[in-house]
């Protein structure tokens, strides 16, 4: 019953021999679109605190928010946004039971990463 190569091995996959699937990407994009988001509403929360507060503030969180650190960071939200948007609609059509089989679940995961893009460039487009 004792496994007595226990310390020969590894327990788990390392990431020299774990090949990351597309699940599994589009899982972790999910979570850092959602954290990142958090960081564009601050930054749109701080810049409206500013305009309250006073006009020399408000100048210089606005110069932040002009500068290209803040239109950096409000292109990477257009496309967080869209992003999350397909990958939760994705995720619905998962709840229903649907889509669960590999290549599905593939085709979906693409789907999503190139939808987003295109709808970011269709979104920068019209503003």
């Amino acid at each position: 019953m004792a496994d007595v190569n226990r310390g020969n091995r590894p327990l788990s996959p390392h990431l020299q021999i774990y090949r990351p699937q597309l699940t599994s990407i589009t899982s972790i994009l999910t979570r850092i679109t959602g954290n990142a988001l958090i960081v564009a509403t601050a930054l749109i929360v701080w810049w409206l605190l500013a305009a309250s507060t006073s006009a020399e503030y408000f100048a210089l969180a606005d110069t932040v928010v002009r500068s290209w650190f803040g239109k950096l960071v409000f292109l990477g939200s257009i496309w967080a946004v869209w992003y999350h948007f397909l990958a939760g609609l994705r995720h619905l059509y998962y709840d229903s039971g649907r889509g669960l089989d590999i290549p599905t679940a593939e085709k979906l995961g693409w789907a999503c990463i190139i939808g987003s893009v295109v709808l970011t460039v269709i979104t920068i487009i019209i503003l």
